[in-house]
């Protein structure tokens, strides 16, 4: 059968002019250079068209399209695999590639708008003057940075490759000469694709890719450079280095890769800085490994941080990061629950304090201060200084940036600058995945659902294992109203945090809100007998009260959540999960607390 009967087929006998132009249109897309190599987006575009045409465009879902197209079974869950969503991105931009190309002069516009799957059709005419200008041709200085593969037998060295990731980043972002753009990784799902349909997205020129494999106290690391457009290499390089000395190679890999960068595309720019050695390699060493548990935001992960932060003084008992690094582990202990606020409190501030008082040049021993005035103190003029101290003192910290966005202008309803200094994090450390939560944290806060949920998908794409990416999109997608896909997505969660009483009491919240009471009440019973062996947050109890219209009790706990500072309530002005008690009559008292009127 031809692309053209396909397209026809689903049709009725009588169509209107406007089908036969959609038709037309189809066969011109699905011929082009643009869709000649792309079989499943053929396959998307056409099947979605067909159903639009025979009416049956709402719907239009998930399962149906994973089913129908990509030959998903009946056991196909849209939450767990993203195939559709990812493959969606991918027709937008390819349509938009077609268009901005090939079909300049064409009559008829298809669209896939985001948010749905149903295809649009409109007449071209008119919008012409309405499109952006064509971009122009990608800056042979566009960098795409992925990251590097961990090739280890033992399959250990993720955290050597993120730190080694993060100083190229740190290092290009400081050349003039270089523009690097984040990596938003295309082959989270079975598609087969690569690195450059995500460098065709992001306009990067070249590729810089790596692996990383160690031997005994040996570690080979290897970095290429390959042309975005051909997929033909450009340079290779090897490096051979003992790994005791873990800080200084990433370092010397980082700068090296700079040179040859600059040469490459023959510009003059000179770094602007690099990060100071630690004095103790060994101490430095334990500190990333404290820092890569840390960011996995696990109750394991973040107690395994603070084993090796303590590792790390007993190395170096004046290693400024190292208190830092306990200092932020307190903090996150007890904003996830895992510890009751007043047994870290003291800890996460005089740890900090130490951080400063042993090198008051650290950006990151300012950064942990500044957390600890917002989260513990609610002193946001002092917090604010404290963070433009740590982002004067290394722009290029990329968590400085991501907590004075969430823990101080988010909580002040500074949400446009919020969203700008996340976007500047993210942009640093685009492989961080707490980073890419709280950009959708930010879009949830603004009521932007759309942007929320399209970089929720983008946070589960680069790490499907990443428990808080789940929980922030069970949040989006409740405020959308889909129960079932927001139960789904807490579910998950708890399938990779089983746990967390927080991602328990986020699935009972929803299960209430779409009237399942009995169930909701089931894990409220269970999360009381949990309270009475280990800290609950008051927080997420209130909340669930809230949802089960429980507002006496709602509010008792939510009393409680102020008086032990929960994270949660910080955010209180601007979180929708607060709107539907905004105007009772004790929410105001609660809040002004915070110091924020």
């Amino acid at each position: 059968m031809s692309v053209r009967d396909a397209a026809a087929e689903p049709r009725a006998e009588n169509r209107g002019e406007s089908d036969e132009k959609i038709v037309a249109q189809l066969d011109r897309i699905l011929s082009s250079k643009a869709f000649r190599q792309a079989d499943r987006l053929k396959r998307f575009l056409t099947f979605t068209v067909n159903e639009t045409l025979a009416g049956r465009g709402e719907q239009l879902k998930e399962f149906v399209i994973g089913v129908e197209v990509f030959s998903k079974g009946p056991s196909f869950d849209p939450r767990s695999d993203p195939i559709v969503r990812v493959q969606a991105r991918r027709l937008r931009a390819q349509l938009a590639r077609y268009y901005r190309e090939e079909g300049q002069s064409d009559e008829m516009l298809i669209e896939l708008p985001k948010g749905g799957y149903t295809p649009a059709f409109r007449s071209f005419r008119g919008l012409l003057a309405k499109r952006a200008a064509p971009s122009t041709l990608v800056s042979r200085n566009t960098i795409l940075l992925t990251p590097f593969a961990d090739h280890s037998a033992a399959g250990d060295q993720k955290h050597f490759c993120d730190g080694l990731a993060q100083e190229i980043v740190h290092t290009l972002t400081g050349l003039d000469t270089i523009r690097l753009v984040a990596w938003r990784n295309p082959a989270a799902d079975d598609s087969g694709s690569d690195p450059r349909d995500a460098a065709a997205r992001d306009n990067a020129a070249m590729i810089l890719t790596g692996s990383v494999r160690k031997s005994g106290a040996e570690v080979r690391i290897v970095v290429s450079l390959v042309d975005a457009v051909n997929g033909c290499y450009i340079w290779s390089e090897a490096f051979d280095r003992g790994i005791d000395n873990i800080f200084a190679v990433q370092q010397e890999i980082a700068r090296s890769v700079g040179e040859r960068l600059r040469t490459e595309i023959e510009g003059t720019g000179s770094p602007k800085g690099t990060r100071r050695p630690a004095g103790n390699l060994a101490a430095h060493n334990l500190y990333s490994q404290g820092r890569y548990h840390l960011n996995q935001r696990t109750e394991e992960g973040l107690r395994k941080a603070l084993e090796f932060f303590e590792r790390a003084l007993g190395e170096d008992a004046q290693y400024s990061l190292a208190y830092s690094g306990l200092a932020d582990a307190y903090g996150l202990l007890g904003h996830y629950g895992v510890m009751p606020p007043a047994e870290v409190w003291t800890k996460a501030a005089s740890n900090a304090a130490w951080s400063v008082l042993q090198d008051e040049q650290s950006a990151e021993a300012h950064t942990s201060l500044a957390h600890v005035k917002c989260t513990q103190d609610w002193d946001w003029s002092g917090a604010e200084m404290e963070f433009l101290r740590a982002i004067s003192l290394d722009p290029r910290y990329p968590t400085a940036h991501h907590w004075y966005s969430v823990s101080c202008l988010a909580p002040q309803g500074r949400l446009d600058e919020a969203m700008e200094q996340m976007l500047t994090a993210q942009a640093l450390d685009p492989i961080s995945s707490i980073i890419a939560r709280d950009v959708a944290v930010v879009h949830y806060y603004r009521r932007d659902l759309g942007a929320a949920l399209d970089q929720c998908d983008h946070n589960i794409e680069l790490n499907p294992h990443f428990p808080p990416a789940y929980w922030i999109l069970g949040l989006v997608q409740e405020q959308r109203g889909d129960f079932d896909e927001s139960a789904a997505a807490f579910q998950r969660a708890i399938q990779l945090s089983p746990q967390s009483p927080k991602m328990h009491a986020a699935l009972a919240r929803t299960l209430a809100l779409s009237g399942k009471h009995d169930e909701a009440r089931r894990i409220l019973a269970d999360l009381d007998e949990l309270a009475v062996k280990r800290y609950v947050s008051p927080s997420d109890l209130a909340s669930l009260h809230f949802a089960l219209a429980d507002r006496e009790l709602g509010f008792q706990w939510l009393q409680k959540a102020f008086h032990d500072r929960s994270f949660e309530v910080m955010c209180s002005r601007v979180d929708p999960r607060f709107d539907p008690v905004r105007d009772d009559p004790r929410f105001a008292p609660l809040v002004s607390q915070l110091g924020l009127d």
